[in-house]
């Protein structure tokens, strides 16, 4: 459709940022690659590569207060490790001087609902960190 994270993945992200009493218009979502990778497969290094810097700028440009990273690619590619998601996520980290707090892409949550609660912690932690608000 032209627009990142649409169809049930989309609608579940809906859901977590409205559950942190924010809406899709508040924050600013951008994808690593900016384009799909053929058949849906996992982003290959040179293509992270292609596009990192794009992300970077766009990163640059908005200037936001926190970073929230959704699954591995996104994590390991802005934090430069190989670390699993399991051992990076419920952390807060930095990125170029800003907080980074990386959590399940929601496609992953829809595949295995028992990370849905850890998902919850960390989207609680990037709203505190954002403004204070405790949920």
């Amino acid at each position: 459709k032209g627009f990142p994270f649409v169809g049930a993945a989309g609608d579940l992200l809906t859901k977590m940022i409205e559950g942190i009493k924010l809406s899709r218009d508040e924050v600013y979502i951008a994808n690593v690659i900016k384009c799909r990778p053929p058949n849906n497969r996992d982003p290959q290094v040179d293509e992270i590569e292609q596009c990192e810097p794009f992300l970077i700028r766009q990163i640059e440009l908005i200037q936001p207060r926190v970073v929230c990273t959704l699954g591995r690619f996104a994590a390991q590619t802005l934090l430069k490790t190989t670390t699993s998601m399991g051992r990076l996520r419920g952390k807060i980290y930095e990125y170029s001087g800003i907080k980074l707090i990386p959590t399940y892409h929601p496609a992953a949550l829809l595949r295995n609902p028992q990370w849905k609660r850890p998902a919850w912690e960390d989207l609680k932690l990037l709203r505190f960190e954002y403004d204070g608000t405790q949920l």
